[in-house]
């Protein structure tokens, strides 16, 4: 009896266990379901550590902005070479803001050489212009002699036509006989001839004249050009400015030897200046030649207008020229930091909101829309059209007069919902 006993009381102990199970379990179940339906906590933001913008509808510049630096234009900046090797001796002008004029002399330059070549070649200069008034005065000695025995033979041949005239008129009386008349007749003829070889030695003779000094004329052409060029090299010992403007750069020292065709100095026309900016490659595929543009020298505002974009990309940006439209600001001068800012088109009737912090142009994008009660903001998907330096256009996501913010949220990529403070 006992043995049936102690066999009830171990069947309902294990019922017992058995339940307390059940209990628990179907406990924690409940409590998991419960704290499922419990909404988080929403994480607070302090309000003044955002950048909240409104969706605006209406007309959008499309511009992109690039940093630079002013430079001369081609055109307006002066090289200056040397012409032969040389030493520098003086420096008389140094680099600054300080206007010069065409001739100002910036530095003298040595060279003996060209010096002795430049008195040289005036020497033989000289010599064939001797050579050639030498040759003239003999060749017109020549031809003297040749007019001076063409003029005998003239006036012989006119004393034989005379008589030979009259031998005519005697003939016809029967003063003269026919040998008389023929002998006069043959005479006329001879000087005739002997008259027309005459003229014709003094023509050849002429033209040879002509050869002769068009050969001399010719040294002496070749002479006078070795001799300019000599004493332009000469002259080039003192380095002009050569345009009225502003000395830049001298980049060589007193006693330096220089080469042929060495940079000595740049001078540039300070009011003929262009902006030279660096646009991310990424925003300058829509840039052409004719925009407008504005560029800000810290000191003032010039519009100017595109006319050049380099073909070619270096460091991630493309090299934009902007012809300045109007006289520079004060203070303006070469290789001046400016900012610059190029209009590319304008937008109408479209929506757009300020610049995000991320996020490109003809992107998607997850932003925190305002919610209307302005305490807290829900994460929305928004789709970007075209951009701007301050604006972007939105394509898809929001509506006229929503509030979203563009500071950067990346620390909120795990909340779909965030808790404003104000």
């Amino acid at each position: 009896m006992d043995i049936v006993r102690d066999e009830s009381v171990k069947k309902k102990k294990r019922q017992k266990q058995i339940a307390m199970i059940v209990v628990a379990v179907i406990a924690v179940l409940g409590a998991t379901l419960g704290v499922s339906k419990i909404k988080p906590a929403l994480q607070n933001v302090d309000g003044s550590t955002i950048w909240p913008d409104t969706v605006k509808r209406g007309s959008m510049l499309r511009q992109v902005r690039g940093l630079g630096v002013l430079a001369p234009i081609p055109d307006d900046v002066r090289l200056i070479p040397a012409e032969t090797d040389v030493r520098v001796e003086r420096i008389l002008i140094l680099p600054g803001g300080t206007p010069i004029k065409p001739d100002a002399v910036i530095m003298e330059l040595s060279n003996p050489q060209v010096e002795q070549e430049a008195l040289n070649s005036d020497l033989e200069l000289r010599s064939a212009e001797a050579e050639y008034h030498n040759t003239k005065a003999k060749i017109d000695s020549d031809l003297m002699s040749l007019r001076s025995g063409a003029a005998t033979v003239e006036a012989d041949y006119d004393n034989a036509k005379r008589e030979a005239d009259q031998n005519r008129e005697l003939k016809k009386i029967g003063v003269v006989s026919d040998s008389v008349l023929k002998a006069s007749l043959s005479k006329e003829k001879e000087l005739a001839t002997r008259l027309k070889i005459e003229q014709d030695r003094i023509a050849e003779s002429t033209k040879a004249i002509e050869t002769q000094l068009a050969v001399q004329q010719t040294t002496i052409d070749q002479k006078k050009a070795l001799a300019q060029l000599k004493h332009r090299q000469k002259d080039a010992l003192k380095v002009r400015a050569g345009i009225a403007g502003v000395l830049q750069e001298v980049p060589v020292q007193v006693g330096q030897r220089l080469t042929q065709g060495t940079i000595l100095a740049k001078v540039v026309q300070p009011e003929h200046l262009q902006a030279e900016l660096k646009i991310p490659e990424t925003q300058a595929k829509d840039i052409i030649t004719g925009q407008k543009a504005e560029i800000d020298t810290h000191n003032g505002v010039v519009e100017g207008t595109v006319t050049r974009i380099d073909p070619a990309v270096q460091a991630g940006t493309v090299t934009v020229d902007v012809k300045l439209d109007g006289p520079p600001p004060k203070g303006a001068r070469p290789d001046l930091s400016v900012d610059g800012t190029i209009t590319l088109e304008k937008l109408d009737n479209v929506l757009y909101v300020g610049r995000p912090a991320f996020g490109q142009e003809k992107s998607s994008v997850s932003m925190f829309k305002m919610d209307p009660d302005g305490k807290t903001a829900t994460r929305v998907k928004v789709d970007l059209g075209r951009s701007s330096v301050n604006f972007i256009e939105i394509a898809g996501g929001l509506k006229e007069g929503d509030q979203v913010i563009l500071s950067d949220m990346s620390r909120f990529d795990t909340q779909n919902q965030i808790k404003i403070d104000k």
